[in-house]
C-alpha cells in the first residue's frame, strides 16, 4: 500500500541518504586533487583552461538535470537512477589514466551526466516518499549526506594525495562508490512514482502557484520567470553554484600559491563541504518551523561576507573560519531552495520543476568558472574572489524583493 510520509518510507528513503552520499563522493573524488592535478601534471598556466573541466561538468549536469525531471515523469525515477550510475562507472578510471587534459574533460563530461540524473532522481524521490509535511527537514538529510561525503572523501584524497601522489591512488575511492551505488540502485531502491501520484491526488496548491497538467515549456517558463517564488529560487540556486565553482576550482590553487600543502588544501576543501553537510540536518528543518524565505536570503549574504572574508584574510586558520562561514551559509540555502520549488510547484509537474530549477543551479557551475577564470586571468585571484562575493551579496538582495513566503508556518 502507498503511504505518504518519512516514518512510513523510512527505510527506503534511508536507503535513498546511503544512495546520495554516494553520489556526493563522486565529485569529492575532484575537489582536491584535480585543480592541482590541471598545474602539476598538465602543465596548465591560464586560470582559464584549468577551470574548463568544471565549465564542461556544469554545462551538462545542468542539462542533464532538466532531462531527469521529464524522464523520471516519464519512465519512473529508478531506469533514471541506474542508467546515471552506469555512465559514472568510466568516470574514476578516466582520471586515473588521462593522458592529456581533453580526456579529463571527458570524464567531467560523464561525471555531470551521473550527477545531473542520480542527484536529480534522488531529490525527487525522497519528496514523494515524504509528502509536504516534512520536506525540508528531508532534504536537509539528503543534501547532508551529499555533501557531508564530498567532504569526506575531500579530505581523504588530500591525505591521500600527500602520500602517494595526485594519481591513481586517490580516484580509487571513486572507483568504490561508482560499483556500490549501481548495485543499491539496481537490487534494493523501489520506484515512488506512486506517491507522488498519491499526493497530487491530496494536493492544496500554495497561493500563486499553477494546478493540474502544464506542458514542459509552460513549466520551464514558470519557474524560470514568470512565478516569483520559483524564479528568485532558481537565480539563487544558481549563484550559490556560481560560488561553489569558484571554491572548487580556484580556492585550491589561491592556497596553493600561497604555500600551503596539498594535505592542508585537502583540510580546507573539506571544511566548506562538512560545514555545508552537517549544517543542513539543523537548516532544513529550521525551514519547516521559520519559513524558507529567511534562510534563503540569510544563507546568500551570509555566503557573500565569508567569501570576502576569505579574500580578504590569510593563512590557515583565517581561510579555515572563511571555509566554516561559507558552508554555515550554503547550509542554510541547499536544502531549502530544494523545500520551496516543492512547496510551489504541483506533484503532477514537480519533477519537472526541480529539473528546470537544478538546471539553472547547475550552470551556476559553468558561469562560475568562466567569470572567475577570465577575471583571475585578467587582474587576478583576489578580484575574482572578491567579484563572486559582490554577485552573491545582490542575489541575497533578489531574494528579498522578489520571493514571497511559501510555507504556511512562515505565511502566519
Amino acid at each position: 500500500m502507498t503511504t505518504l510520509g518519512l516514518r512510513a518510507n523510512l527505510a527506503q528513503f534511508s536507503l535513498l541518504v546511503g544512495v546520495n552520499a554516494l553520489v556526493g563522493g563522486m565529485i569529492g573524488q575532484e575537489r582536491t586533487v584535480l585543480p592541482l592535478l590541471a598545474v602539476d601534471v598538465f602543465g596548465l598556466t591560464a586560470f582559464t583552461s584549468t577551470l574548463t573541466f568544471i565549465a564542461a561538468f556544469g554545462i551538462v549536469k545542468a542539462a542533464t538535470n532538466f532531462f531527469a525531471g521529464t524522464l523520471s515523469d516519464r519512465y519512473g525515477r529508478k531506469p533514471v537512477l541506474v542508467a546515471g550510475w552506469l555512465v559514472g562507472l568510466p568516470v574514476p578510471l578516466l582520471l586515473m589514466w588521462a593522458p592529456t587534459w581533453s580526456w579529463v574533460i571527458v570524464a567531467n563530461i560523464l561525471l555531470g551526466v551521473n550527477q545531473g540524473l542520480t542527484w536529480s532522481t534522488t531529490v525527487i524521490m525522497k519528496i514523494d516518499l515524504v509528502g509536504p509535511a516534512r520536506r525540508g527537514f528531508a532534504m536537509g538529510l539528503n543534501e547532508a549526506a551529499g555533501y557531508g561525503a564530498v567532504a569526506i572523501t575531500a579530505l581523504a584524497t588530500g591525505y591521500i594525495a600527500q602520500h602517494a601522489g595526485l594519481r591513481p591512488e586517490p580516484f580509487f575511492l571513486g572507483l568504490a562508490y561508482a560499483g556500490l551505488g549501481l548495485g543499491l540502485s539496481v537490487f534494493f531502491v523501489r520506484e515512488t512514482h506512486a506517491h507522488s501520484r498519491l499526493e497530487a491526488s491530496q494536493h492544496t496548491a500554495t497561493s500563486g502557484s499553477a494546478h493540474g497538467e502544464l506542458s514542459t515549456r509552460d513549466v520551464f517558463l514558470l519557474t524560470s520567470f514568470r512565478e516569483r517564488a520559483l524564479s528568485a529560487a532558481s537565480q539563487a540556486g544558481m549563484v550559490n553554484n556560481l560560488n561553489d565553482g569558484l571554491a572548487w576550482g580556484l580556492f585550491p590553487i589561491f592556497f596553493a600559491d600561497a604555500g600551503l600543502s596539498v594535505g592542508r588544501i585537502g583540510v580546507l576543501a573539506a571544511v566548506y563541504p562538512a560545514v555545508w553537510g552537517l549544517g543542513q540536518l539543523y537548516t532544513g528543518g529550521l525551514s519547516d518551523r521559520i519559513g524558507r524565505k529567511p534562510l534563503i536570503a540569510g544563507g546568500m549574504l551570509t555566503q557573500a561576507a565569508a567569501i570576502a572574508a576569505i579574500a580578504a584574510s590569510s593563512g590557515f586558520g583565517a581561510w579555515a573560519l572563511g571555509a566554516a562561514l561559507l558552508g554555515a551559509g550554503t547550509a542554510m540555502v541547499y536544502p531549502t531552495l530544494l523545500a520551496a520549488i516543492g512547496d510551489v510547484a504541483h506533484p503532477t509537474w514537480r519533477a519537472r520543476s526541480v529539473g528546470v530549477y537544478r538546471l539553472w543551479r547547475d550552470a551556476g557551475f559553468a558561469v562560475g568558472a568562466l567569470l572567475a577564470g577570465t577575471l583571475a586571468d585578467a587582474v587576478s585571484i583576489t578580484a575574482a574572489i572578491y567579484a563572486v562575493a559582490v554577485l552573491t551579496g545582490l542575489s541575497g538582495v533578489v531574494v528579498l524583493v522578489r520571493m514571497y513566503e511559501t510555507h504556511p508556518v512562515g505565511r502566519r
